[in-house]
């Protein structure tokens, strides 16, 4: 009986529809001070706040499990992504509800406003719908799902709870995987900024000899076949395929740095799982390569169909590193690992052309024997502070600054060129589309 009474009292609140009844209950024994004509009518409306308090309660709590709400989540969240989430809410009561809604979302997310509101007849139910955008990998852990009920009368407040309790784990953007997936299927790539490249020559991998056919090359005429059939044959030749293509993921403390909530190394992660399922759509092989002060997870290429889920998993638990790059390491396992010529995209990040030059040894070995891409990010703050007019001596210094570090950047572009190097210089909220664009570039034109 206790434990009733207690359970009573504490899912029980006062709205503020009953301080406004009480405020007015109490403006009228003032009044009754002052006219004395008003008589019992002070009292009569207190007594008749008290019963309608009465009828209130009576109503919430008549039924035992007056609303049933759960939660609607998918089996795992994408981050950097809009995750639809639903609550489903149903009225058990036999009238009209008024409904408040707190669902205990993780603490990541560090908001306390998820509240909604709604109004529900005699049996209705109801899916509300929201989304949440997580920013980092890791597990999430939701809470319970509180309903607070009013009755048409409205000056009570009944709290239902639901023990929902579930972690889910965030993962690299699978939801951008996806959506590249299907536009790369269906041939319409170009909707998100992938250029359409122009193949120059003609690819090496022989597929077939076929029968000649007006508007085929005269050049690719097997006349040897031509010669045994009577008749005209040509070689039909197709895209070359089992290329390797690696990503390789710096995630020392240069990728530490955020850009909209999103650390760079998760940027990188995006990018390289979405380079990644591209490569295998393009029947390549897909590998991947993360390192730090040593060397961390390696995944020989492969383009079987749980490659790309392998990959997810092992992006799932990187996590950033405090110290330098160690490039020795990476050479070694480069070297160890990746037996023949493959594309090396290489994510990291220079801020200066003294920080490449450290690199620099390593890198010109790397690409004597493999196709190396270096990607490295423009750093979009500066570039605001850099358009920005200078109105001071300050502001002058602060932009000559910026400028510096910008001009920096492009003489990293120009080292590297020049010792043979491809690379990448883009902000980080493009670096998935200009990735595939010069992967796609890179296969048109035979670089690999």
């Amino acid at each position: 009986m206790k434990k009733l009474i207690n359970l009573f009292y504490t899912n029980l609140f006062l709205t503020g529809r009953f301080f406004l009844a009480l405020s007015a209950c109490s403006v009228f024994f003032l009044f009754a001070f002052f006219f004395p004509w008003l008589g019992i009518i002070p009292e009569l409306t207190f007594w008749l706040l008290v019963l309608l308090i009465l009828v209130d309660a009576l109503m919430l709590y008549r039924v035992r499990t007056a609303v049933f709400a759960k939660r609607h989540a998918p089996e795992r969240l994408s981050n950097s992504d809009d995750n639809e989430l639903g609550i489903y809410i149903e009225n058990r009561y036999p009238f009209t509800i008024s409904a408040g809604i707190i669902d205990e979302i993780p603490v990541q997310f560090q908001k306390r406003d998820v509240w909604f509101k709604t109004t529900l007849k005699a049996g209705e139910h109801k899916l509300i719908s929201y989304s949440l955008r997580p920013v980092k990998r890791g597990e999430y852990e939701f809470g319970s799902i509180r309903v607070f009920a009013r009755s048409p009368i409205g000056l009570l407040s009944r709290r239902h709870n639901f023990e929902q309790a579930e972690t889910l784990p965030v993962y690299p953007s699978f939801l951008q995987m996806r959506k590249y997936e299907l536009m790369a299927i269906s041939n319409r790539l170009n909707e998100f900024g992938i250029k359409k490249i122009r193949r120059l020559g003609q690819s090496r991998e022989f597929e077939q000899i076929k029968t000649y056919v007006a508007g085929d090359d005269p050049r690719s005429i097997n006349w040897k076949a031509s010669a045994r059939h009577g008749t005209l044959m040509t070689n039909s030749y197709t895209d070359e395929k089992s290329q390797q293509v690696y990503c390789i993921i710096d995630k020392s403390r240069v990728m530490k740095m955020p850009f909209e909530g999103l650390s760079l190394l998760d940027y990188a992660i995006n990018a390289s799982l979405v380079l990644s399922n591209v490569a295998l759509l393009k029947q390549d092989k897909a590998g991947l390569i993360t390192v730090a002060e040593k060397t961390g997870s390696v995944l020989q290429a492969d383009r079987k169909h749980a490659q790309i889920n392998k990959i997810l998993e092992v992006l799932y638990k990187e996590k950033t590193r405090y110290l330098e790059t160690n490039m020795e390491a990476l050479y070694s396992t480069i070297r160890n690992v990746v037996k023949q010529r493959s594309l090396l995209v290489f994510f990291t990040n220079y801020e200066s052309l003294p920080a490449l030059q450290r690199h620099l040894p390593f890198l010109k070995r790397i690409a004597r024997h493999h196709l190396l891409l270096v990607v490295f990010f423009e750093n979009t703050e500066l570039k605001h502070v850099t358009e920005q007019p200078a109105n001071d001596v300050e502001s002058i210094y602060v932009k000559t600054i910026a400028e510096k570090f910008a001009y920096d950047k492009r003489l990293i572009v120009k080292e590297l060129a020049a010792n043979g190097i491809q690379s990448i210089l883009s902000t980080p909220k493009n670096l998935t589309v200009t990735t595939i664009n010069k992967y796609l570039e890179l296969k048109a034109r035979q670089k690999i």
